[in-house]
This record gives structure tokens, sequence and C-alpha cells, in this order.
């Protein structure tokens, strides 16, 4: 007799889902060849033989609002309760390349990261915290550069060397044009500073990871997990071929390489994707770029919770999606998590929320028996069909990338921006609808939502940061900042590698704002055209 559940359901990329997995799902599967053992070729179970049986992910926190001294204070409290790795986020005219006292910064001044004008920010941001004993994350993309920079300054200020310095810029411009917007350059000039952070790294910062090629930003636009990874890994293959055009070795450069990715509370699917991911990403590194180091050849990435499927609706359940979501990655193999806060939906996470978002982690890893065996859903039938439904898929999609000419082209065709509107808007329609659940927003909602206080940011920040520039304008050697600048504006007219005279505007402290106006007045701006 079946069952009200007996009814057909499909995967977010779109895919069935039967009600029952058997044997005769794998007819014909190799499993040799797809599976391998963990940390070997081609790592669908894992880049390392071990993974957490030796010891759990890096447990990052994202933070960062405000000013730089309220930030630092966040940090060291996250250190205190047990973050292994900080995470920082950055407001929007930082992202953007603009100082805080510019009028097109009006109302944005801390708002949704902490805000960063030069070196003496960044000196405050990690106040007594070693920087050779924590490992840094930052979320920053088209001025990724300058941050690097900044933080190296701070560094060396603090006496550590740049070669004992750990962590990873976001980096990642390409997908600002798909999905998030905080773009600065075109595309050409901008492929060519990250050529330009390879190879700086590679020299001056060898154990920095200089990329996070990301489809975090796109699954939460609306990608499904297919076209996550497909446009993501399309994106990783144009920063691979743009290296090696400029003369670098694969090998140089791949192991530097990182990731970044979403996870929902579709488990199943979600550790399906990871595993599809490692596979096509191992594949296309040895078989399209003659990768022969194995750390080239992996896909090592950081994932953070998705923070589109949280509700301000009875925002307490966030922290079971919360939690369902970060299992998902675990089971999926991921290198570092980042769990999001319960009121994210509503403001800035509270300490106390931030607490207990890092508490679920922990949860995670020591009370479950998840990091007790290597790759937990080996061999399950459903996992391993859906593993390969998502790599075709995924590889259909990148097909079609490249058929555009490549990831720059399919941008400027509009093709994944395209895509990824159709399928949220998909996903709008079965919430509206009903077919698809959410819980208190659609249903099982309240009456009256309880009250709740939420963090907020003091406007008065924005003046602070005003004086806090004005101050550095008027105490600078204004000749030296100049004349870093303009050599600067030569390296960007020409080929030479621009982040060293770019360190040498910030170390003489050009603000932010200054050094991208600069390369604004060589390279330009990029604007957005319509998807086809």
């Amino acid at each position: 007799m079946a069952r009200e559940t007996d009814t057909a359901r499909s995967t977010e990329s779109g895919l069935s889902i039967e009600p029952v997995y058997g044997p005769e799902a794998l007819d014909g599967w190799d499993a040799v060849a797809k599976l391998g053992e963990p940390g070997s070729y081609p790592f669908t179970r894992g880049v390392y033989p071990s993974m957490y049986t030796g010891r759990p992910w890096t447990m990052r926190q994202y933070a960062g609002f405000g000013t730089a001294t309220e930030s630092n204070a966040r940090y060291r409290q996250l250190i205190a309760n047990g973050t292994m790795g900080l995470s920082v986020a950055f407001d929007l005219p930082t992202q953007m390349g603009h100082d805080s006292d510019a009028k097109i910064a009006s109302g944005e001044v801390g708002k949704v990261g902490v805000a960063i004008d030069s070196v003496d920010d960044m000196k405050v941001l990690f106040g007594n915290i070693p920087l050779d004993k924590v490992s840094t994350s930052m979320t920053i993309n088209a001025p990724a550069a300058l941050l690097l920079l900044m933080y190296q300054l701070v560094g060396e200020e603090q006496g550590v060397p740049a070669d004992r310095l750990t962590g990873t810029i976001q980096n990642d411009v390409l997908k600002e044009y798909i999905a998030r917007g905080t773009y600065i350059f075109p595309p050409k000039p901008s492929l060519r500073l990250i050529a330009d952070i390879f190879k700086y790294c590679r020299t001056e910062i060898p154990k920095w990871n200089t990329i996070s090629i990301s489809g975090y930003h796109m699954a939460e636009a609306g990608a499904s997990p297919a076209q996550e990874i497909a446009f993501t890994l399309a994106d990783g293959i144009e920063y691979v071929r743009t290296a090696v055009a400029a003369g670098m070795d694969v090998d140089d450069f791949a192991p530097r390489l990182s990731f970044f990715f979403v996870s929902r509370t579709t488990l199943l699917e979600e550790v399906a994707k990871f595993r599809a991911a490692r596979r096509i990403w191992a594949r296309v590194m040895r078989d399209e770029f003659g990768a022969k180091d194995p750390k080239s050849q992996m896909l090592r990435f950081h994932t953070q919770t998705a923070g589109v499927q949280l509700t301000a609706q009875q925002p307490e359940v966030n922290l079971v999606r919360v939690a369902i979501q970060g299992l998902a990655a675990v089971l999926g193999g991921t290198q570092s998590l980042h769990t999001n806060s319960f009121d994210e939906a509503i403001a800035l996470p509270t300490d106390k929320s931030a607490r207990l978002a890092l508490r679920t982690q922990q949860v995670l890893a020591y009370e479950t028996d998840v990091t007790a065996t290597v790759d937990p859903f080996a061999g399950s039938y459903v996992v391993e069909t859906m593993t390969d439904e998502v790599e075709d898929a995924a590889l259909e999609l990148m097909r079609k990338v490249e058929d555009l000419g490549g990831a720059v082209n399919a941008i400027e065709h509009g093709f994944q921006k395209g895509e990824i509107e159709r399928n949220a808007y998909r996903i709008a329609l079965q919430q509206d609808s009903g077919e698809r659940v959410v819980v208190g927003m659609n249903r099982f909602k309240l009456d009256e939502e309880d009250p709740y206080d939420p963090l907020r940011v003091d406007p008065a920040i924005e003046a602070q940061q005003a004086a806090r520039l004005a101050t550095l304008r008027s105490t600078r050697d204004r000749e030296a900042v100049d004349a870093a600048l303009a050599q600067l504006q030569k390296a960007a007219h020409g080929t030479d590698n621009v982040l060293y005279p770019m360190r040498d505007a910030l170390r003489a402290r050009a603000t932010v704002g200054e050094v991208c106006n600069a390369l604004r007045e060589v390279w330009g701006t990029y604007v957005a055209t319509d998807a086809f």
C-alpha cells in the first residue's frame, strides 16, 4: 500500500530521486576507477588518506563588522572559544575599492563587514593576534592584492616573516561578474592582476593560498548544486589557463589553489556534489593541464553553510538547519568550515549566536562518530548514483561554457548568470506555491513571532573612519605616496608585477581608495551587460 510520502521527488539540481536504490543502480559501475583510495587520484573519497581520523577540519568563523577595533575583539573572543582559523568579512566600500570618506561609501561603512582603509586599520584589526600562529581567510576579490599586502606588512611590523604567513584570499573576480557584483576592473586586467598575485606569492608568501574559487555566491544567487560546481570549476580552468599563459608551470601554482562551496540542507546531494567536484577537477588538472604533482590535482575546499536557506521567521530553527548543513559538509570531506549563526537572516550575529555556531562544529567533531572513519558514505547506492548524476549534469554545463569560448566569453554572453537566474526563479515559484516546504515561512508558521534584539552597527563609525583618514593624510609623506602610486601606474601600463609598487604605496600609507583609483585610471572599470 502506497504511503503519502511515496511521491516523486527530485534533487536541487532537478535530478530524480528514486524511493529505493539497490545494486542494480550501479550496474557497469567501475568502483576502482571512480572511487580509488582516500588521498589518491581521483580523490572521490577525499584529498587526504586519513581525513578527519587524525584531526578535524579547520573550524573557521566568518566575522567582521564596524571598526577594526570591534572586529578585533570578536576575533580574540572566537579564538578563546576554540576557533582554529579566522575569516574576515570586509564592508562594501572596502570590497569595491573605496575609502570610508568617499561620497559613494555613504551609509555603507562597517555595515556588512569591517571597514579597512589603510595598513593602520589592518594593524588594529589583528592587534594582539600573532599572525604566525593563526590561519586567516579574507573574503575579498577585486582588491584582494591590497588586503593581502596589508596583511603581509602587518606581519612584517609584528616581526613575522612572510614565509610563515598562512591563509587564503578569495581573489575570485569571475564569480563577481556572474553572481555577486563586487567587481572593479574589466575581466582582462582582473585576470592579469590574479596572475601577478600567483607569481608574487610563489616568491614572497609561499604558504599562502592565492585564490579561493567560489561557488558559494552562485548558490546564494540561486544556482543548483550542478550549476554551482560546473561554473566554479569552469572559472578555475580560466584561472589556470591565465597563469599558464603568463609563463607559469602548472605544478608551481596549482597546489595553492582552493575552492569555496555552499552546503545546503539537502544532505545526500551535497555529499554527492563535493565528491563529484573532486573527481572532475582531478581529471581536468591531470588530463588537460598535465599536472603531475598530486597536490595540483586535489580539489581542496572551504565550506560555508547556506545563508540563503536561513529564515527571519522563527530564527531558532536555523540552528537545526545549520547543524544539518555542517554535517553535509563534513560527510562531503571539506577542509575547513564556517557555520552560520542562527540570526544572520535578521542582522549581524551577536556574540552568543556566533559562539553557538562554533559549538555546532565542535559537537560534530567531538560528540559524533563521523570523524572515526574516512568517507562514511562510500559505496552507498544512493550517494554513488547521485555522484555520477551530478557529475554528468555539471560536465554538460561545463561543455556549454567551453562551446562559448570559456568562462570569460560565457560571462560576456550572460550564460552563467542567465542559467542561475532561471533556477532561482524555479525555486521561488516552488516556495510560493508551497511545493518546496520552508519550515516557519510557508508552513508551520506562528501567528506572532517572538521579539528579537539584533546586533546593530553604530552609524557614528562612518565619521570615525573619516577622522582617521584625515589624520593619516595629514601625517604621512605625501610625496612618497605620490611617487609610489606613479610607479604602480607605470607597472599597470606595462608588464611588470604590480604587487611590488602596490606594496610600496601601501607601506607609505596610501589608502585602499587611492590605490584602486590609480588602477582605475589605467585599466578602467567594468560595466555589466544584460544576459542574452
